[in-house]
């Protein structure tokens, strides 16, 4: 009886605890993720670069279906790491989204090579290090998310930041890759594409660009977390290899 039960809930799509890793969770939409994500009772791999932000994670120090793995994504092996650790706490991993990323602006000719190269490495390597230990976990378990943020200036550009849309780019191109790769798998990847949300990156822009914006108002970390939870869930199991841009209608 509790074996048909446990089918039943899982053909209706019921959250059977499921566990989703999150980079970059300390952020605004890190964070957001998080708080969505822990609402519909998943269980929780918070990863964090920076001990000082760990503060902003505190609501979930008391909880034990959250842990929090610090590691500098940049680097192969604390990504392994992050994998390693989420898997021996929890057992398996449902769900991946690559939210790390940082930026350096500066115009293309007064760009320091240390500052393109820390951009790519944060922003893509994480993400292809992170999906290439994740994907055996959920390749063996015939079952996986892997949603991908990436930006809105990977599609448009943006004076100052070649660095940043580079890397935002590129994720997209990870993205559709690794799906045509792994669709036929059961493991969805996608990628979501914020506008203007509001953030320390976007601090002192809304009266630059609201104007810009259909909806007159920058976004909320929230409205991307929705969406990251929608392909998380069983009604995007159609859904492969997809930027969805969430910009409030950047004209």
């Amino acid at each position: 009886m509790r074996y048909q039960l446990t089918s039943l809930m899982k053909n209706l799509g019921v959250n059977m605890n499921k566990v989703a890793l999150i980079t970059g969770a300390s952020g605004k939409i890190g964070l957001a993720c998080a708080r969505k994500f822990k609402e519909e009772n998943y269980k929780l791999a918070l990863a964090y670069r920076s001990e000082e932000k760990l503060i902003n994670l505190c609501e979930f120090k008391d909880d034990k279906d959250v842990i929090f793995l610090r590691g500098d994504l940049r680097n192969s092996s604390d990504c392994k790491n992050i994998v390693e650790k989420t898997i021996e706490k929890f057992g398996q991993i449902h769900v991946l989204i690559n939210n790390a990323g940082v930026t350096r602006d500066k115009l293309l000719l007064t760009m320091k090579d240390e500052d393109f190269s820390y951009v790519i490495e944060s922003n893509l390597y994480s993400a292809f290090y992170m999906c290439k230990y994740v994907l055996k976990n959920m390749i063996k378990n015939k079952y996986g998310k892997i949603i991908n943020i990436s930006s809105v200036v990977a599609l448009r550009g943006n004076i100052g930041q070649a660095n940043y849309a580079a890397s935002k780019a590129g994720l997209l191109g990870l993205t559709k890759s690794l799906s045509a790769e792994v669709a036929s798998r059961n493991i969805n990847v996608n990628a979501i594409c914020p506008g203007f949300i509001k953030s320390q990156m976007t601090q002192g822009l809304e009266d630059k660009y609201v104007d810009k914006i259909s909806a007159k108002r920058l976004g909320e970390a929230k409205d991307v977390a929705s969406l990251a939870y929608f392909l998380a869930s069983s009604d995007s199991s159609y859904i492969h290899g997809q930027e969805i841009v969430v910009d409030g209608g950047l004209l």
